[in-house]
Order: C-alpha cells, then sequence, then structure tokens
C-alpha cells in the first residue's frame, strides 16, 4: 500500500454522489430562509475575492478595480470592504501601487488556468507574484495527472509551491472540481492538497463549464472538518467560478455553515471568488441595483 491509498483510507472517501445531492438539498430545505438575509449578505461580501482573469485586463482597469475597493467604505457607510482582489502575476504590481486598503493582493499563478507547463516554470511564476507584492497565491492541481493516478506528483508539485509560498503568504489550492466530476474525486483531491500543507482549498478556476456547485463545496467542507478532526489543522475554503447572485452566495455559505461551523464563518476562513458576486450583493443590501465595481 502506497502513502496515498494509506491517507485515503483513513478517511470516509468513498461518497455517493446521489446521496451527497440529497444531503446538499436537506440542508438548503432546512436553514438557507434563515441565512438569507441582509447580515448574512453584508458577511458574504466581506469575503469576496473581487476578481477580474480576463485576457484583455489592462493595467487601467486592473487600478481602476483597486480605486474602487479603496473608496467602497466612503461610497458604502457601515459595510464592509472585500477580503482581497484577485488578478494575473503581471497585474500584480497595479495592484499593489493603488491599493490603500488593508486587503488581500491574490495572484493566480503556477500556469493558471491549466496548470499544463514545467513545476520550474510554476515555481518561477509564484515567486515572481510574491515580489511583485501578492500576499496570496491560487494555483491549480495537476488535473490530468490526479485523474491518471498520479498522486505523488501531484502532491510533489503542490508542496513545491508550498515551499515557494513562506509565510505569511497564503497558498489557495484550486481543484477544478467540474473536471474531477465525481464526489470520491473532490474528495481524495481534498486530502492531497491538505495533506501538501495548503491554506485554501478551491473549487474552480471559472474557466471551464462546470465551476462552483452547492455538492463540490458539501464535499470539500466535509474533507476539511474530517481533516480538522483528525490533525487539528484548520483549512479554509473558497467557492469560486460561477457564484454570481446573491442566492448562491447564501447557498454555500449555507452549506459552510451546516458541515464546518460559525468559527469558519469569517474572511480568513471562508472566501468567494468573484467578479459579478460583489455587485448582486450590494444591489440585495442597498435595496436598487446597484454597479459599483
Amino acid at each position: 500500500m502506497d502513502k496515498f491509498e494509506e491517507l485515503f483510507a483513513q478517511y470516509n472517501c468513498r461518497l455517493s454522489d446521489e446521496q451527497v445531492k440529497a444531503e446538499v438539498k436537506a440542508i438548503l430545505d432546512k436553514h438557507f430562509a434563515e441565512n438569507n438575509n441582509v447580515e448574512v449578505w453584508k458577511q458574504c461580501l466581506h469575503q469576496i475575492d473581487l476578481t477580474t482573469l480576463n485576457g484583455n485586463d489592462t493595467s487601467a482597469k486592473v487600478r481602476g478595480m483597486a480605486k474602487k475597493v479603496n473608496e467602497f467604505r466612503s461610497q458604502f457607510p457601515g459595510l464592509p470592504n472585500v477580503a482581497a482582489i484577485c488578478v494575473y502575476p503581471a497585474m500584480v504590481a497595479d495592484v499593489r501601487a493603488e491599493l490603500k486598503e488593508d486587503v488581500g493582493i491574490a495572484a493566480v499563478s503556477a500556469g493558471f488556468p491549466a496548470s499544463q507547463t514545467f513545476i520550474e516554470v510554476k515555481v518561477a511564476e509564484t515567486l515572481l507574484a510574491i515580489q511583485a507584492g501578492a500576499t496570496e497565491i491560487d494555483v491549480v492541481i495537476s488535473i490530468g495527472k490526479f485523474l491518471e493516478g498520479r498522486y505523488q506528483e501531484v502532491y510533489d508539485e503542490l508542496c513545491e509551491l508550498r515551499a515557494a509560498c513562506k509565510e505569511p503568504t497564503h497558498l489557495k489550492v484550486i481543484l477544478e472540481t467540474g473536471d474531477l466530476k465525481t464526489a470520491e474525486n473532490i474528495y481524495k483531491a481534498s486530502l492531497i492538497a491538505m495533506q501538501s500543507g495548503c491554506d485554501f482549498i478551491k473549487t474552480s478556476t471559472g474557466k471551464i463549464a462546470v465551476n462552483a456547485t452547492p455538492e463540490a463545496t458539501y464535499v470539500m467542507c466535509r474533507a476539511i472538518k474530517d481533516w480538522y478532526e483528525k490533525t487539528g489543522v484548520k483549512v479554509s475554503y473558497k467557492p469560486a467560478g460561477g457564484v454570481s447572485t446573491t442566492e448562491e452566495a447564501v447557498q454555500h455559505y449555507t452549506i459552510v455553515k451546516e458541515v464546518l461551523g460559525e468559527e469558519w464563518l469569517n474572511n480568513k476562513n471562508f472566501r468567494f471568488g468573484a467578479s459579478r458576486l460583489a455587485n448582486n450583493l450590494l444591489t440585495s443590501i442597498v435595496g436598487t441595483e446597484t454597479k459599483y465595481f
């Protein structure tokens, strides 16, 4: 038995997709309404990694986003600001030059979004993003290697990236759950990522057809809970891609709350990766259509 078979044997990896769907439905049927309120909407806003990851991103656009974050509290007194700004590595310096608020600077790195490049390139890009000012690094697992069962290689790459992200830089590992497809695969990939020492596990890049789903959130939170109970190590969680409406945010919030508990309901332990969600939450909070970001 290799070390990953031994790791998987310590946990209940054989999750049924149908059972996961049923458990998610039960949670949302029972608890969604109690969380669908202004205070939760405000909390979700405070947990957003405000994101732009487009090929046509410009310095002016990214600096404009940072300026909006700087001015947010004066425009919306009493509301909490977003948690971070997330951009491509080449745009990190622009965010750093413009940003005055105490929010994180996240950079997607290591061959995002496909992760189909050399580990040397992944490490170099990560180090350059940190040097430019990134305080958080979002990387994607080598999905093809995972699907072939090459778990050791997936793990070794993540360990190298973890070593590049020295404290206090946070490492977020994206599983690309839409490509992993099954609950069992998502759970196993979560374990490998957490074994590597990452700070967050994250659903998706937002660049494929299926991104963050309530079922993926449930499975990943189950993995985080099981890992915490066995190791005492608290890993944070980030659904990203496809979470754009207030209703969707509250669905994920509700699942995190019911599976992981109140202590995860803050922007240190729970984030949303989103580009449209902030304006939709603001619209819900303010009560009129708001397109600030």
